[in-house]
Formats: C-alpha cells, sequence, structure tokens
C-alpha cells in the first residue's frame, strides 16, 4: 500500500534561527517583511507626531535609517508582526508554494506578499478597548498615542510609560 502526502499537506516550517540579511528559511523572511511593515507604520505615527525619526533612545541612530521608529517598533512587534505570522500560518493561507527559494535565500513571493500586506493592515484596522481612554481604539492609533507619550515625556509633561500588552 502506498500513501502519497502532496505538498500541501506539509505547510510546516522550521525556524532554526534568526538570519536577518540572507533568509534562510520562510519565518525569516516572514519576520522580515512584517518587521519592515511594522517600522513604517511606526514612522508614519512619528512623523504625525512631529517627533524627530533620526533621534533614538534604544537604538544607535544610523545615516540612512529612521532609529526612533525601531525603537518604537520594539513594543507592537510582538503585538503585530508575531500574531499575523502565527494566524497566517495557522490557517494555512501562507503556504510553502508562496516562497521563492533562489539563490541561497528564502524570500516571500509577489502573491505572498500580498496576502501578508492584506493580513496585517486587518490587524492594524482590528480595534482593543483602551484602558484609560475607555474607549475602543486600532493598533494603527495605538502606535499614534505611543508616539504622543514620548512627546509628553520629552516636553516634561508625563512620565513616559510604554505601552504594556494586558490581555
Amino acid at each position: 500500500m502506498k500513501i502519497h502526502i502532496y505538498e500541501e499537506d506539509l505547510n510546516y516550517f522550521i525556524m532554526d534561527g534568526r538570519s536577518k540579511q540572507l533568509h534562510r528559511n520562510e519565518i525569516n523572511a516572514l519576520i522580515s517583511v512584517g518587521n519592515m511593515m511594522c517600522y513604517s507604520q511606526c514612522l508614519r505615527a512619528i512623523h504625525q507626531t512631529q517627533l524627530n525619526p533620526t533621534i533614538s533612545y534604544l537604538h544607535t541612530p544610523g545615516e540612512r535609517r529612521y532609529s526612533l521608529s525601531l525603537d518604537i517598533s520594539e513594543i507592537f512587534k510582538p503585538i503585530l508582526v508575531d500574531r499575523v505570522i502565527f494566524r497566517l500560518l495557522n490557517k494555512k493561507e501562507i503556504q510553502s508554494k508562496h516562497f521563492d527559494h533562489k539563490l541561497n535565500k528564502c524570500l516571500l513571493t509577489p502573491n505572498g506578499t500580498k496576502i501578508f500586506a492584506q493580513a496585517f493592515e486587518e490587524k492594524l484596522n482590528e480595534t482593543i478597548q483602551h484602558r484609560s481612554l475607555k474607549r475602543n481604539v486600532s493598533y494603527r492609533h495605538l502606535i499614534k498615542l505611543e508616539c504622543y507619550k514620548l512627546s509628553k515625556h520629552l516636553l516634561g509633561l508625563e512620565e513616559y510609560k510604554p505601552f504594556k500588552m494586558y490581555w
């Protein structure tokens, strides 16, 4: 008796360490795409709140990067990026066919990137009950609120307390 297992049935991915520049596996490719999207959202919020994106407190400022968006994204990567990755993999929305393994690296295909971007956008629009505001706010707005808290701290109006996930 022969058992045939098709590639669609083997939709599992192994994470064997983080590789940032040359993605060795699918999980690293997803993390990099998600982090880039998170950095972009943080940079957008920084510009909307009049903060200087080149002055940071955790990451070393660089010539060609906005290190403050790296700082703020550290708060939101586990909430946004990690959860989107787990959702896409658990629901099998991202599969092995969405990755390109050429030139000794692993990248998302354009279709895979589209699926990820759509899921990330949905997560940004998702709302939670804000503890101190006593109303629903989207994750996108939560990033902006974090920038406002940092602005108030820099102006000496109130002590900065970073957002903590409470659910």
